[in-house]
């Protein structure tokens, strides 16, 4: 098999690559198939060896063919693991829908270009032996660190996720944080490609990425406590998830429904037999009121009734500021409110990290001028939020805000001047359904606690919503699509992990020598 894939050409070649990259989507929520990266991975590297200099391309035609099997293969890879997306544009398919199949090939074919980035790169560092094996994982590391910060970033999906399956592999996070665990993915997934016809030095080096994967699992057992970590005394969370259509969500007709929904899941007895009474934080997903709450009385007047004595009130909510000088449109926030009593509101987030061509257009007027419009009903999208902050709740330790997909940065979680003692995230997967979305989208937030050693509560429209401790254990959730509250305890955080004081210094300082062990490699065979 190996040989016919180094001397796979043309369309077969590029079938090849695709096909490993959708085998690869595998590896992600909710699947979780990780082992598919021991072929997945290894069909990519026989693939490379098989992109040789060409009798009219030369170096050039070498570099030509890596790059194309790359992005063969992360065309595969994100089309299989993205798909789902379409979903957001049959909420409202009269004015989108049409967009579905351009948007699916072009975020297909645009993020493969990062991974033929990662191959060329690769290729460039290629030798003939095993230290092709880190060459690759260097080049998919490179890749993938760009695919996350590049144009606002998109680390969806990244392949550090595969190998972060479940509790005991994704605690090495805590080291080395999600760019840590994409390059040791590539090193030990691609590993056994190197025993193929690579004499001892081959097997010796497949051997290397058996030993480096029991040591990820290894440590993974050794921090995890067999207890559950400790919780507040005297904080108890109410998560409501209402599971809102989203074609109803912005509809007027609906208002009152929507409010009414919110009061009743709030005061519903729960599984301790009570209903708000002794309820210390209740807790709504984001954008939860369709409508301006701060320009609505009447709903202030209700929530006021709702909240007994000493509840306070956590919410996504759209904020309005009228225009600035010398502008004519008012400016809308992705918000968070800290409420309490008598409605007052105490404190605000406005979401910092918005989703292109979902929260807002790019270049607005010019892609309006052809038809385009963002997903949001807001004229002009969102406004964007100053950054990362730490807010103060009343009767609870200092809280860390991220709404929706604020989540999914790894360097952008934290306010690293004030360190919260634990992580809210309010959000909205309606837009995707019973889809694999919100299943990767939740185990994305996950690794986030992991990094940072902080529990976090997640409350979703719908979605999952869910209490997670510092170790990214789930400590108790609601199903996707159920509409329900969740009673729940707050855990306490945990000491900063090496990676939230370290971030990526000491993993850039590691990746660097790694790529000059390369480079040495590949001068002296060259």
């Amino acid at each position: 098999m190996a040989g016919s894939l180094v001397l796979a050409w043309g369309w077969r070649r590029a079938l090849a690559a695709g096909l490993a990259g959708g085998l690869a989507a595998l590896s992600q929520a909710p699947i979780h198939a990780f082992p598919v990266l021991w072929i997945a991975l290894p069909v990519l590297v026989f693939l490379l060896d098989g992109a040789v200099e060409t009798a009219d391309g030369g170096r050039s035609g070498r570099w030509r063919a890596a790059f194309g099997i790359g992005w063969c293969f992360g065309a595969g890879y994100f089309l299989a693991g993205l798909w789902w997306i379409g979903s957001a544009f049959l909420v409202d398919p009269l004015r989108f829908g049409w967009l579905l199949p351009i948007a699916l090939a072009a975020l297909s074919a645009g993020l493969g270009l990062f991974t033929g980035l990662g191959t060329l790169i690769a290729r460039l560092l290629w030798t003939d032996g095993p230290a092709r094996i880190l060459a690759l994982a260097v080049g998919l590391w490179i890749s993938e660190y760009l695919r996350g910060h590049i144009l606002t970033g998109f680390p969806w999906n990244a392949l550090g996720y595969g190998l972060a399956a479940n509790d005991t592999l994704m605690q090495a996070a805590s080291l080395v944080g999600l760019d840590g665990m994409t390059l040791l993915a590539g090193l030990i997934f691609a590993a056994p490609a190197a025993a193929v016809g690579g004499g001892r030095a081959g097997l010796a080096t497949a051997a290397a990425g058996l030993a480096l994967f029991a040591a990820v699992a290894g440590f993974g057992a050794w921090r995890l406590p067999a207890q559950a970590v400790a919780v507040h005394p005297g904080i108890k969370l109410r998560i409501m998830q209402p599971a809102i259509d989203q074609s109803h969500k912005w509809k007027p007709e609906f208002r009152d429904e929507i409010l009414a929904r919110y009061n009743a899941l709030s005061t519903a007895t729960g599984t301790d037999g009570q209903g708000l009474a002794g309820v210390t934080h209740l807790i709504w997903p984001e954008s939860a009121f369709p409508f301006l709450l701060t320009y609505e009385p009447e709903a202030l007047r209700q929530l006021a009734d709702l909240l007994p004595s000493g509840t306070i009130l956590l919410t996504g909510a759209i904020r309005a500021e009228p225009p600035a000088p010398g502008e004519s449109r008012t400016r809308y926030f992705n918000s968070i409110y800290v409420i309490g009593e008598n409605a007052s509101i105490l404190a605000a987030y406005d979401k910092a990290h918005l989703v292109p061509f979902g929260e807002y257009l790019p270049a607005q007027d010019t892609l309006e001028a052809i038809g385009l419009r963002q997903l949001t009903h807001l004229r002009g999208g969102f406004t964007p939020g100053p950054g990362l902050q730490t807010l103060a709740v009343p009767g609870a330790p200092a809280m860390g805000p991220l709404i929706c997909y604020e989540a999914i940065f790894p360097d952008a979680v934290v306010d690293a001047r004030n360190r919260p003692e634990w992580l809210l995230n309010v959000t909205n997967d309606a837009w995707f359904g019973l889809t694999p979305g919100p299943y990767q989208h939740f185990h994305q937030v996950r690794l986030r606690t992991v990094e940072e050693g902080l529990p976090l509560v997640r409350a979703a429209n719908s979605g999952i919503s869910a209490v997670i401790d510092g170790y990214g254990r789930v400590i108790s959730s609601l199903k996707l699509g159920q509409s329900a509250l969740l009673d729940a305890q707050l855990p306490v955080s945990l000491p900063a992990t090496f990676y939230s004081e370290h971030r990526s210094n000491a993993f850039w300082l590691a990746a660097i020598c790694m790529l000059c062990l390369v480079l040495i490699r590949a001068r002296r065979l060259s």
